[in-house]
């Protein structure tokens, strides 16, 4: 075992210091001007994101056993041709610079806050008020630029469906969870949000966004929560009240 991780080791040194290390005058790299790679690269990224948007849904069969293949496909449209055009050298680095300086850190992180975040279950008898849901997805938003959008979520939406399991109305509950907890709510740090976890790789101060997004993000905090607020209390008076899911248990 330990023969076989000092050969990883040994074979992917020297990729690392390929895709970190030397200057971009001593290694050959990519010149990301827009005269050089025009708004046509960017075809096969919008390919994969609407094949990952649509074809679950009008799909779900084909996508379930071949989405491995959809997404080859789509990186092959943009490898390949990148190939041809700068070369194998250029191509090599790039591919290794994502690969280890971007790539791997992003699911490194992502990674962890998914499993410290699904390892914990939160327990206790809740009804789901209007009060009740605008609070925890007040907290799931607040969370989310700590701990991320994936890690806050996972957190928070389990006692969500709990406590609106007996709620007739509540699909609204989670469209506006999603809004807030799963995007809006990593406004804030690169810990919230891919992108600006790029940005932090890419040199960005960690607390850029924490002080250029707070205001839009309490716009559209405040927002979103007032209409989700207004919303489930509509649907709320038109139910009867709800069981606790110890009430139920009891009966």
């Amino acid at each position: 075992m330990k023969h076989k991780i000092l050969s990883i080791i040994l074979t992917t040194m020297p990729a690392l210091i390929l895709a970190g290390g030397g200057t971009h005058g001593e290694i050959p790299h990519l010149d990301g001007s827009l005269g050089n790679l025009g708004i046509i690269w960017v075809i096969p990224f919008i390919g994969i994101l609407l094949s990952i948007a649509i074809f679950p849904l009008v799909a779900p069969l084909f996508w379930h056993h071949h989405f491995g293949k959809v997404s080859l496909f789509w990186a092959v449209s943009l490898i390949g041709p990148f190939l041809m055009k700068e070369g194998w050298e250029v191509t090599l680095y790039e591919l290794l610079h994502v690969g280890f300086l971007e790539y791997f850190p992003f699911i490194i992180l992502l990674l962890a806050l998914f499993t410290i975040s699904g390892g914990v279950q939160l327990t206790g008898s809740l009804v789901g008020t209007p009060i009740l849901n605008t609070l925890i997805i007040l907290i799931g938003t607040v969370l989310a630029s700590w701990m991320g959008t994936t890690g806050a979520a996972m957190l928070l939406i389990r006692p969500l469906i709990r406590a609106n399991a007996h709620r007739k109305h509540k699909v609204h509950v989670i469209v506006f969870f999603i809004f807030l907890v799963a995007n809006i709510g990593g406004s804030l740090t690169p810990l919230g949000d891919p992108p600006l976890f790029l940005g932090f790789l890419k040199g960005v101060d960690f607390f850029w966004t924490t002080t250029a997004m707070f205001a839009p993000m309490t716009f559209m905090v405040v927002s979103l929560l007032g209409i989700f607020f207004v919303m489930d209390t509509y649907f709320f008076k038109k139910e009867l009240m709800p069981m606790t899911p110890d009430e139920n248990s009891e009966k």
